[in-house]
C-alpha cells in the first residue's frame, strides 16, 4: 500500500511540474531562417506567391508526394489559399494574407491540433541577388503545447533550412 501511495504521489508531482511549469513558459514562439539567392527578387517572388510555387520547393511536399492539395481563392498573391491532407505530414491549410511584389508574402498557417501561426517571406535585393528571410511566429495556448513552443525552432527550423535550400536551387536555375 505504501508503494502505491508513493507511485501516486510521484504521478501527481509529475503532472504538477508538467502543467504548472507550463504556466511559467512564454506561450509565444518564433522561427526565422535566411538564405542568399543569386537571382533577382522577381524570380524568387514567382516561387513564393502561390500554392504551385510552394509545392515546387516545400520539403513537406517532397516528403509526401501523395499529399492531396486543394487550392481555393486567388491563384496568386493575397487571397491564394490551399489545404492539404497527408498521412505523414498532417492536415492543414495556408492562406496568403498579404502580397507586396516582389518584396514580401505573408501567410497564416493552420495545422490540425495547433493554434494558427503567422509568417512571411521577405525578399531584399542584396548585391547580385536576393536575401530571402522566412519567418513564422505564433502562440501555444494550452499547457502541454507551451513545452513544444520551447522547441519550435529546433523542430521547424531544419524544415525552413531545407525549404530555403530548395527555393535557392530553383531560383538559381537558368531561365
Amino acid at each position: 500500500m505504501k508503494l502505491v501511495k508513493i507511485a501516486l504521489g510521484l504521478v501527481v508531482l509529475f503532472a504538477a511540474v508538467v502543467f504548472g511549469g507550463a504556466l511559467l513558459i512564454d506561450p509565444a514562439y518564433a522561427v526565422s531562417r535566411s538564405v542568399q539567392v543569386q537571382a533577382p527578387p522577381e524570380r524568387v517572388y514567382a516561387l513564393v506567391d502561390s500554392s504551385t510555387g510552394w509545392a515546387r520547393w516545400g520539403v513537406w511536399y517532397q516528403r509526401d508526394p501523395q499529399m492531396k492539395v486543394t487550392e481555393t481563392g486567388a491563384a496568386r498573391g493575397a487571397g491564394a489559399a490551399w489545404s492539404w491532407i497527408s498521412e505523414s505530414q498532417g492536415n492543414g491549410a495556408m492562406t496568403l494574407t498579404a502580397a507586396e511584389p516582389p518584396q514580401r508574402v505573408a501567410y497564416e498557417l493552420r495545422i490540425e491540433g495547433f493554434a494558427p501561426s503567422q509568417g512571411d517571406l521577405t525578399l531584399q535585393p542584396q548585391g547580385d541577388g536576393t536575401r530571402v528571410t522566412w519567418r513564422m511566429h505564433g502562440t501555444m495556448d494550452n499547457g502541454v503545447g507551451r513545452w513544444f513552443g520551447l522547441f519550435m525552432d529546433r523542430l521547424v527550423g531544419p524544415d525552413f533550412d531545407a525549404g530555403l535550400a530548395n527555393l535557392k536551387a530553383l531560383a538559381e536555375q537558368p531561365a
